[in-house]
This record gives structure tokens, sequence and C-alpha cells, in this order.
């Protein structure tokens, strides 16, 4: 199905849809795009409606359930020169301040969702996995590169076992297709998901690592079979779904971490020593040590 195609059955169901499904479908006609970027649960939260709505606007638009839904809608706007560009063409409306508005509001809420105490128990069990890995690998590109990078980094400076940031599809697929039962792999992809983290995530699987997936949605390709899931919330107006709830995580995994270790903190305090040694950072005054570690 075509964008058109979809707009027109979105608009079909505004006129003869009961009226909260008619609302919306209405709504759904202005925002496209949001149909394809979100999970049932973020949607209706996103179009004030509840759950049930959004899977029966699906099921009268002539599919089985939400996700058939949002896949067709993926495709669409793939179509129509990608979902990415169709979001950052909305931004055009409302003016600076409000889109200012609307990002802080959607950071809150990000924030408070990844916090809930279903996800704090996951970060328990993941720090638990973490803990016993011999070898930890985080994998991600693109969009998610800085992430893993990010996780892969501040994680190395506390802790031997996490292995250097994963740069290169080749390289991905030598470190991964060399682990075992007893390695962590961390592998983050959002919608739309990234080929290479998927061929990770099995080769995980099919060498009988422990996963940990990053991901937006329980029937992402790299949640199925995963250890511990965080789906985390990405609302916003941005282009790019946002990733300031994934950045926290690796903040509270690595936290986690260290608070847990005996050794961490010194392994840390002479990582920064090396640093100043070898000029790695720049000092501002004689004598003053950096603020950061970056």
């Amino acid at each position: 199905m075509t964008l058109d195609d979809l707009r027109q059955a979105l608009a079909e169901q505004v006129h003869t849809a009961s009226p909260k499904v008619s609302r919306l479908a209405a709504w759904a006609l202005k925002h496209p795009q949001e149909m394809a970027f979100h999970s049932v649960r973020a949607l209706a939260k996103r179009a004030d409606v509840n759950a049930n709505t959004v899977f029966r606007l699906a099921v009268a638009l002539g599919f089985s359930g939400y996700e058939p839904c949002r896949t067709a809608f993926q495709a669409a706007l793939r179509g129509e020169g990608g979902m990415y560009g169709s979001r950052a063409k909305q931004l055009r409306s409302g003016g600076t301040a409000a889109l200012t508005a609307r990002i802080r509001e959607s950071a809150h809420k990000n924030l408070d969702a990844l916090f809930s105490e279903a996800n704090i128990q996951r970060v328990s069990e993941a720090v638990d996995l973490l803990e016993a890995a011999e070898r930890i690998f985080v994998v991600g590109v693109r969009s998610c590169f800085s992430l893993a990078h990010y996780l892969s980094y501040s994680g190395r400076m506390a802790f031997d076992s996490f292995a250097p940031p994963l740069n290169e599809p080749g390289g991905i697929a030598d470190a991964i297709t060399s682990t075992g039962p007893r390695d962590v792999v961390i592998v983050i992809t959002f919608s739309l998901y990234s080929s290479e983290v998927v061929r990770a995530y099995e080769a995980a699987l099919a060498r009988g690592a422990r996963v940990i997936a990053i991901t937006d949605s329980y029937v992402s390709p790299v949640a199925r079979g995963a250890d511990v899931v965080f789906c985390l919330p990405m609302d916003g107006p941005q282009p790019l779904p946002s990733q300031g709830a994934s950045f926290a995580l690796a903040e509270v995994l690595v936290g986690e971490m260290i608070a847990r270790s005996d050794t961490a903190a010194q392994r840390i305090a002479d990582y920064e020593d090396r640093m100043l040694e070898f000029g790695g950072y720049v000092q501002t005054a004689p004598g003053a040590r950096p603020e950061g570690s970056g």
C-alpha cells in the first residue's frame, strides 16, 4: 500500500468508524509518520486514546493487528522518501518555541518511563549477567553507534571484560562469531532496524552467548530470544527517534556495575593517571586535574 492508499483508508474511517476510532483516524491522517514509529502504548499515549482504540483502527484498516499496520506505514513512508524525512517536514509547523517545549516534555516522559519498576528490575538482571561475563561486546551502528561506543568506552574504563568499541561490519562479525556461553552481547537497534545488528544478534544466539537487547518494541527482531530486553520510550518530534533514555540506561548499567565492584574505582583512577601522564588530557591550570574523562 502506498502512503496515499493509507491516507484514503484513514479518511474513510474518519467518516464511518465509531467516534473514538474516527478521532484517532483523523489524528493519524495528520501524523502518518507516528503510525510507523511507535508501539501500541506509545501511540495511544501520543494520540490521547487507549490502546484498544489503536488496535481497533488497525483492524478497521484491514490489518490483522497493529504490527502489520505499523509495518505497512513504515513501507509506505520509505516509498515517499523515508520516515526520517517525513518527520523532519513536521518540524516546520508550530514554531521553534513550541518545538523546544515538545522536545522538553517528551524527554521528561521518556526518562520517567525508563525508570519504571519493571525496568529497574531488568537493570538488576542485566547487571547480574554483565558481572558474570568473561567478555562483553556492544553492537550498534549508524544512529546507534554513538550509544554503543559510549557504553563500551565507559564500561571499559572500569572493567577489562568490556571489548573495545566495534567500528566496522567485518569487525562485528569477527568478534561476535568468536563468542560463547560465558560472553554477553549487548545489541542496540531501533526502527528502522539495522541488518548488521540483527545479524550480530543471530550469531550471538547461535554461539550460545547471553544477549541483552536495547530496542523499541517486543516485536523487534532482536527481542525474541534475548535474556533481557529493554523496550525504551523514544517519543519526540525529532527526525530520529529520541535516544535520551538510551544514554541514561547506559549510564545506569555501568554505574550499577561500578557500585557493586571493589576494583572499578581504582581502575578508573589508574586510567585517568595514564591519560594525564601521556598527554591525553589538557589541563587548564598548573596542577589541576580535569573534571571529565572524555
